[in-house]
């Protein structure tokens, strides 16, 4: 009973013969409702009831304030719904916003729409779902901690992929951390795995204000990794992998022909390598069962080698940083180039977590775990 409800209130978001194209992440919902339908079903009656409201709208402005205002209910309301089923599942948030967007891009509310407004309302439903729009900080912590996740990724592989970078956003954002008397509040952010958005300036949009003020005490960047935890010491600046992003978009680099990635439709300034100030010691101290590792290895279009400084790294073209040649690198990357370009003194840097198949809340819980004693350690380093 309970998977005929759910397919029939997602059928409802069906095509019409005059819809607009939709995006590769979203044509991907029929499949993930047939293999997960609970997941997809998890917002829905939110999802349904916006989309009544949005078919009634008669004018842009009320528009606006319709999906700034869904867009912030559906962040809080994935934060809560994680906590409070103990699921440790972030795919609720990706599956929830991808059938809100298939809504706006295929309904049309009661007014005569523009293009452009279409897709600044698109953009609003993209920041607020993420936590853009909620980054407060309002606790009276001694410090202030900005993480960020990134949604699942390689979708084609397995549809019903889960991220533990994005399960921490979820469940850290808010939070306050306490270490021998230090008390720190965490504030987060989930970001798009698609190289368009990087492009544009996504992190540096985000990240900016915070090294130009010197105003949190810390930016760590998380995304999935390998098998243990691994501290990117040496983010390179180049693509050079052949794996799609969300959008199927190729980076168009590899290990022969590494490419330099855009920033507003220029090459991206910077060195070939940059060095992240993470307290790593620190960190390494944190409990739990992965091994936490400062990872030097990198590799240059010469090499593959365990680098001691940066200095060593000056004269070389990068292939993969020690955070490899996606954009969890990248991310990495954009993030301490910035940092040093506005002479900020915040550490930075990013978390690799072990990877997990598919969806293994049990797994996502010891990394969350430990992920959530390595920043409690790194408090007494900041």
């Amino acid at each position: 009973m309970f998977l005929k409800i759910s397919l029939c209130a997602l059928s409802l978001l069906s095509i019409n013969a005059f819809a607009a194209p939709l995006t590769i992440e979203e044509s991907r919902i029929e499949q993930a409702t047939k293999i997960m339908p609970d997941v997809l079903s998890t917002f829905i009656n939110d999802i349904n009831d916006f989309e009544k409201k949005w078919l009634k709208v008669d004018n842009y402005f009320k528009a606006e304030k319709l999906v700034s205002l869904y867009s912030d209910n559906m962040w809080v309301k994935a934060k809560k719904q994680i906590i409070s089923s103990n699921s440790f599942d972030d795919r609720p948030l990706y599956w929830t916003r991808l059938l809100s967007s298939k809504v706006l891009r295929e309904k049309s509310p009661a007014f005569e729409m523009t293009k452009s407004q279409k897709i600044t309302l698109l953009d609003i439903l993209e920041q607020g779902s993420r936590g853009r729009t909620e980054l407060n900080y309002t606790k009276g912590t001694m410090k202030k901690i900005l993480l960020t996740g990134f949604d699942p990724f390689l979708l084609d592989k397995n549809i019903n992929q889960s991220n533990p970078s994005g399960v921490a956003a979820l469940l850290m954002d808010g939070q306050i951390i306490q270490y021998n008397g230090i008390t720190a509040e965490i504030n987060t952010v989930m970001i798009p795995v698609r190289y368009e958005d990087f492009d544009k300036g996504t992190i540096e949009a985000l990240l900016a204000p915070y090294y130009a003020l010197n105003n949190v005490d810390m930016i760590v960047t998380v995304s999935m990794g390998r098998k243990e935890f691994d501290l990117e010491r040496f983010p390179g600046k180049r693509r050079s992998v052949t794996a799609p992003d969300n959008l199927n978009v190729l980076s168009g680099g590899t290990k022969t022909s590494p490419v330099i990635s855009q920033l507003h439709d220029r090459p991206l300034p910077g060195n070939e390598f940059v060095e992240f100030s993470l307290p790593v010691k620190a960190m390494q101290l944190a409990n739990g069962p992965y091994k936490i590792i400062d990872n030097n290895k990198i590799t240059t279009l010469d090499k593959t080698f365990k680098a001691k400084s940066i200095t060593e790294l000056k004269n070389q073209t990068a292939v993969s940083g020690s955070g490899g040649g996606y954009l969890s690198n990248e991310i990495s990357y954009r993030s301490i180039r910035l940092r040093n370009q506005l002479k900020s003194d915040i550490p930075t840097g990013h978390i690799h977590t072990p990877r997990i198949q598919q969806f293994e809340p049990e797994v996502e819980k010891k990394i969350i775990m430990q992920i959530n004693s390595m920043l409690e350690h790194s408090l007494i380093a900041l």
